[in-house]
């Protein structure tokens, strides 16, 4: 997945496909797309320190055994500089960060961006209980649907995670937006099988994708 800059037409797009899609149910449909989901410096940070200590403890016994003396002084100071120069490629190349920290935390903390998205956006407080979250952490590569109580207790899991596969097919290949549309739609059907559209039908959220 890529971070490029989506389009007003793009956007455009996304906010009708939302449109459309809950014309056919009540539930609610919100968007959201991160470029990452977090900065990653103090983890990234503390994979370099303990990278550093098996390193230098390496480095002390190799030169214990070759019977090569070093002051510690100097020593301590190629430890400080080499932990400096990290620092930073750390500071100003986050895709450096990123290669630094483990896969698991990075969906961990894309989820905890996910489920904090959909209560800060009020995805949560639906009349129904009827809304749905579709997001994106680019960075990470990382989608997840979050679903409302209403619905998750009929709708399957296998069903969001097809959801989930079409959307990140779309994002490797750089259609983040195309991937949305397509989403919205199979997440329109799913609401519509089990929340038909009212008499009254407001619309309870924002219909647009939003960019963090």
């Amino acid at each position: 997945m890529t971070a490029r800059t989506i389009t007003d037409q793009e956007h455009e797009r996304v906010a009708r496909a939302i449109a459309a899609a809950e014309d056919k149910t009540s539930g609610e449909i919100y968007c959201v797309v991160a470029r990452r989901s977090s900065s990653y410096f103090y983890a990234a940070s503390f994979m370099v320190f303990i990278a550093l200590l098996i390193v230098s403890l390496g480095a002390a016994l190799a030169l214990e055994a070759g019977w090569f003396t070093i002051r510690l002084p100097v020593f301590v100071a190629a430890q400080i500089s080499a932990t400096a120069c990290i620092l930073l490629l750390i500071a100003f190349l986050p895709r450096f960060r990123l290669m630094l920290v483990p896969r698991r935390l990075q969906f961990q903390r894309a989820h905890e961006n996910a489920v904090k998205q959909f209560l800060a956006r009020n995805v949560h407080i639906t009349a129904d209980r009827t809304g749905v979250l579709i997001f994106v952490s680019l960075a990470e590569r990382y989608a997840e649907v979050v679903a409302d109580s209403g619905i998750s207790a009929k709708v399957e899991q296998d069903e969001w995670d097809g959801v989930i596969r079409e959307l990140t097919a779309h994002a490797r290949r750089d259609e983040i937006a195309n991937g949305f549309v397509k989403t919205v739609g199979i997440v329109g059907a799913l609401l519509a099988k089990h929340f038909p559209p009212k008499a009254v039908n407001p619309n309870e959220l924002d219909d647009h994708l939003v960019e963090i």
